[in-house]
């Protein structure tokens, strides 16, 4: 959530920071602010409540703040309301620091009642307006330690950009538990919360550890560890371009992710197939200590908990070892039932979402080897575990995730194959007969897309829907989840997923004329199942949109209002399939609905605050 950009060079600030502030919308925000050195006129604050527009037009693009280095900032309203006083960036007292701050300050009214007690006068409702009074305490013209002795008075989660007048030739970087990346340019330096924000200007970064502190200057980075020991940063090059992290020509983020899943699959699985088996990259877990798992978790939160719950199904069948699916924000106070024979899967898209990270420390602690999938080389999540798998998915920037999703559900796939071959439970001719359809998958994808025309067409007859039920069972209410899930966050419609057999516990009592129903029923094994559950809302004034296979659609026809197809695949697969029709539906109904789509009220794309 929210969004740092920070500037140290020979070029005007302000225009680098509002680009960076512009390729980091998609975090979510209520408010955005600029912090400017200016040799003339000292510190120059600019913030506005509302979308980053109305902060570029109250500086003209950028053109009305001089100076060469800066701090930028948009914000999700946590402590105190949108509004212009509790826009980042935060003032000193003196106005001589100037601070933003990603995440949450725990103690903050503690310190804050402390400093008012000293004669401090606040301005704002916010918890990060203590970390810039705090700096200010305890200034003695050495900014560096100054902050140091504030991250051992503040507790919580941040990540935090400072500027200070008195030294105009740096800026300090600070991170726990909220992500900050370093990016090294020519004569200038960069930091961000996410590398889209740099990849314009640099594509060499380092990413911050928990309790570093950097120091930018023009002439480079020096970082240091929590004891201010200097530490040697790895660096990194970015392996994609700016136009990556672009429309295309596309209206929508959304839309342009959708239609990039084809080739997102291509890269996430085709060099992972080797002459008709699985390779899965720098994977060390020992036969030994696959065949002595007792329980594999997987960890995850939002739709990444959505791929966790259609691999469960996966994984069981094909390894018959339990398999517990944890929501990330729950896992660690459950008291998880986690040991060294345990191997708990974290997915993550950013890999920097809070909840999954204590999570997975959380099992580290208990003794639990863990292996995670993301899509972000270098994030938090894959530093700390033992293995890791990329998606290779490339930027995504749409809050709604598309292709991230349908890249940890191939990573999954692969998985359970791989892990089925070590311990000899998965048949050959299975084996081989879904890796087949797996090279298969993008094309049949793509065929998909082609007829979205038609899907476009459903939208149209149901958008005007306040509530919609998603229904299916197996792998169908796994995809019913995130169908479910994509449609509600776009397009504001209250929207449920249930296991089909759960209707008459209780949901069916909801089910009136006209009600919308999304009927899922592509798994064959319990078609005749999804087919007794159509007319069972049917019969109660349902109307009912139903996705199934090609093979089915007759069938399906006879009893449902609208039918939605996908191609035949192995019934492991189906998932990757189904998804693509459901995440064109929401976008239909949010376009007509005239929605946000790629910047949903309330949502940020990744979530680095409880």
């Amino acid at each position: 959530m929210c969004g740092i950009v920070g500037f140290i060079g020979a070029q005007q600030a302000a225009p680098i920071l509002l680009d960076g502030l512009q390729r980091l919308e998609y975090r979510g925000y209520d408010s955005a602010g600029l912090a400017v050195y200016d040799s003339a006129r000292g510190l120059q604050l600019a913030k506005a409540k509302g979308r980053l527009h109305v902060l570029s037009e109250l500086v003209d693009g950028g053109a009305k703040l001089a100076g060469t280095a800066g701090v930028g900032h948009t914000r999700w309203a946590t402590h105190g309301e949108p509004s212009d006083t509790n826009s980042h960036p935060h003032l000193s007292d003196s106005g001589r620091i100037a601070v933003v701050h990603n995440g949450i300050i725990e103690n903050y009214m503690e310190i804050k009642e402390y400093l008012q007690g000293k004669g401090m006068v606040f301005h704002s409702d916010t918890d990060t307006e203590v970390v810039a009074q705090l700096l200010e305490y305890y200034y003695e013209d050495d900014l560096v330690e100054a902050t140091f002795k504030v991250l051992h008075r503040i507790e919580g989660s941040y990540a935090l950009g400072i500027l200070c007048a008195d030294h105009p030739d740096q800026l300090i970087a600070v991170r726990k538990d909220s992500p900050l990346v370093l990016g090294y340019g020519e004569g200038c330096s960069f930091l961000a919360s996410d590398v889209t924000a740099l990849i314009k200007y640099t594509k060499t970064v380092s990413y911050m550890e928990d309790g570093e502190l950097a120091i930018l200057t023009r002439d480079g980075i020096q970082v240091y560890d929590s004891l201010l020991q200097p530490v040697e940063k790895e660096r990194t090059t970015v392996d994609w371009d700016i136009s990556d992290a672009e429309k295309g020509g596309y209206e929508h983020f959304m839309f342009k992710e959708i239609m990039e899943q084809p080739e997102a699959l291509r890269k996430a699985v085709s060099p992972r197939i080797q002459n008709g088996r699985v390779v899965l990259e720098n994977l060390t877990l020992e036969p030994d200590f696959l065949r002595r798992l007792s329980r594999l978790y997987i960890v995850a939160c939002g739709s990444s908990y959505h791929v966790g719950v259609v691999g469960k199904y996966l994984l069981e069948r094909l390894l018959r070892k339990p398999v517990e699916v944890a929501l990330a924000s729950e896992f660690r106070y459950s008291e998880p039932l986690v040991d060294e024979n345990s191997l708990v899967i974290v997915i993550s898209q950013s890999g920097e979402t809070l909840d999954t990270m204590a999570a997975l420390r959380e099992a580290k602690r208990l003794g639990g080897r863990i292996l995670s999938i993301v899509n972000v080389v270098g994030s938090s999540i894959a530093r700390e575990s033992d293995q890791v798998l990329y998606t290779w998915a490339g930027p995504e920037i749409a809050v709604a995730t598309t292709k991230a999703y349908s890249t940890q559900m191939a990573v999954v796939d692969l998985l359970a194959l791989y892990f089925g071959k070590i311990l000899g439970t998965v048949e050959e001719s299975e084996y081989h007969a879904v890796l087949d359809e797996m090279l298969l998958l993008p094309g049949k994808m793509e065929a998909i897309l082609s007829n979205k025309d038609d899907i476009q067409y459903f939208a149209s007859q149901y958008f005007n829907h306040d509530s919609v039920f998603f229904i299916g069972r197996n792998v169908d209410y796994a995809l019913g989840l995130e169908g479910s899930l994509t449609l509600k966050e776009i397009s504001y419609i209250h929207s449920e997923a249930y296991a089909s057999g759960e209707l008459k516990h209780g949901t069916i009592s909801l089910i009136e004329d006209g009600t919308l129903v999304v009927a899922l029923g592509t798994y064959g094994k319990l078609f005749d199942k999804a087919m007794a559950n159509v007319l069972e809302v049917r019969s109660r004034g349902a109307d009912v949109l139903a996705l199934t296979t090609e093979n089915r659609r007759a069938d399906m026809e006879k009893n449902a209002n609208a039918v939605i197809t996908i191609p035949e695949t192995h019934d492991m697969l189906l998932p990757s399939l189904g998804v693509v029709p459901l995440q064109l539906f929401a976008y239909y109904v949010a376009l007509m609905r005239g929605c946000d789509i790629d910047k949903p009220r309330n949502l940020a794309k990744s979530v680095t605050v409880e």
